[in-house]
Order: C-alpha cells, then structure tokens, then sequence
C-alpha cells in the first residue's frame, strides 16, 4: 500500500468545514464508486463531520 500526501488542515468554523463538507461530497459524487478518491473523500467527509460535530457541542447551547 503506497503511503498518501498528508491532508491539510481542516478549517476552524463552522461555516467553512460545512462549505468543505459540500466539496467533498461532490468529489465524492464524481469519484469511480470503490476508486482511492472515492475512498478518500468519504475519509475526508468523516474528518469534516467529526470537527462539525465537536464545534457544536461546544457551542451555547449545544447544536446536538
């Protein structure tokens, strides 16, 4: 397995992870199901909604 090219960081708002949520999922949409790129934007999608969801729970109140 090769090794891949170290992501780059995630943005630090809400608002900027949800827009970078929208592009992974159209690279996602455009990826050959089961492709590396398929399988690397799910990975980034899960990254992304990971950082969303910890933002929210911080937020007052809490967005759960």
């Amino acid at each position: 397995m090769s090794e891949r090219p170290a992501r780059p960081r995630l943005p630090g708002t809400r608002e900027a992870l949800l827009q970078r949520h929208a592009e992974a999922r159209r690279a996602r949409s455009a990826a050959e199901l089961g492709s590396e790129a398929f399988r690397d934007a799910v990975e980034e999608l899960g990254q992304i909604e990971v950082e969303i969801a910890r933002i929210e729970r911080a937020m007052t109140p809490p967005r759960v």
